[in-house]
């Protein structure tokens, strides 16, 4: 596998990591049609479990096969498939060895009452299938934090022992958070320096609106100046609070949008600086031929060519 300078540098920002853990993260950079730039486009598909079936493939009857996943990513490009333990050992044998896959580690469903997951497979799990990372998502702020803090520090270092690279959503909400306040700049931007001091290789968040949730916050942003006028301007400080963009950060696709609206918040995604996006929905409930147009289009404007 041949490494980019650009991919090395990224790397050499990781200066506690063993060589294992170097390399799969050097693999899911290396893959796809970003590959050697720094930048990345995941698709995740836990939808399924978080939401229920047909909320999730309905719009897109063939998403209901998990064979339909595999080859999405492989055919798009992208750098790496993320999703269950029961979605990736569907098509763990057929596709061995074509896209690098992250197994999320931990999942809710949309009956629940509390703002938790429920831990549902392992480190083992994913060495089996030879995943390249685990994930694992975490909610800042909510009654149950600091036990699933406490379960991304012992599944971080169990992973990065076994040279598994680690991928952390962290969507803050509950707690005493506002609905408003879960995309605030304030409580994203924090939301990924957490994920940073918890060991991430890869952090994912939403992309942050100017909303500024504390009042203690506020007066910070103002007294400093610190831009949120912009959607660039706030992926910057997301970037920068994440050790000052020495972390890789990408940003989700959300609930479904017009394409346009994808297409230009893109735009601002990569002007901003992310590390790229992780697209669920927005591909893969639209058509085959609409999701590669999609994805080939959203490839295209991160490597500054749409």
């Amino acid at each position: 596998m041949k490494i980019t300078q650009r991919v090395r540098k990224i790397l050499s920002n990781y200066e506690s990591d063993n060589p294992g853990s170097k390399t799969n993260l050097a693999r899911i950079l290396m893959t796809g049609k970003l590959a050697g730039t720094g930048k990345m486009v995941i698709l995740p598909v836990d939808q399924g479990w978080e939401h229920g079936p047909a909320r999730s493939f309905a719009p897109n009857p063939p998403a209901y096969d998990p064979h339909y996943f595999f080859k999405l990513a492989i055919d798009a490009g992208l750098n790496a498939y993320a999703a269950p333990l029961g979605q990736l050992e569907a098509g763990a044998d057929t596709f061995a060895g074509s896209v690098p896959m992250i197994l999320k580690l931990n999942n809710a469903n949309s009956h629940a009452t509390i703002k938790d997951q429920a831990i549902t497979a392992s480190v083992e799990d994913a060495l089996r299938l030879g995943c390249t990372a685990v994930g694992f998502t975490m909610y800042p702020g909510s009654n149950e934090q600091f036990e699933m803090i406490e379960e991304i520090r012992e599944i971080a270092l169990e992973a990065k022992s076994c040279g598994l690279a680690v991928v952390i959503w962290s969507y803050p909400r509950g707690g005493n958070i506002s609905k408003k306040g879960e995309t605030a700049i304030d409580v994203t931007a924090y939301a990924a320096h957490m994920a940073a001091q918890l060991g991430a290789h890869i952090i994912k968040v939403k992309p942050p609106t100017s909303f500024i949730e504390q009042p203690e916050a506020k007066e910070i942003y103002i007294k400093h100046k610190i831009d949120v006028s912009s959607l660039s301007a706030r992926i910057s400080h997301v970037l920068q609070s994440a050790f000052n963009g020495r972390r890789l950060v990408v940003f989700s696709g959300g609930a479904a949008k017009e394409t346009k609206d994808i297409y230009d918040e893109i735009r601002q995604l990569n002007d901003g600086g992310a590390s790229g996006s992780i697209i669920g929905r927005n591909s893969f409930q639209r058509s085959k031929e609409e999701s590669l147009k999609l994805l080939s289009d959203v490839i295209a404007i991160y490597q500054g060519k749409f």
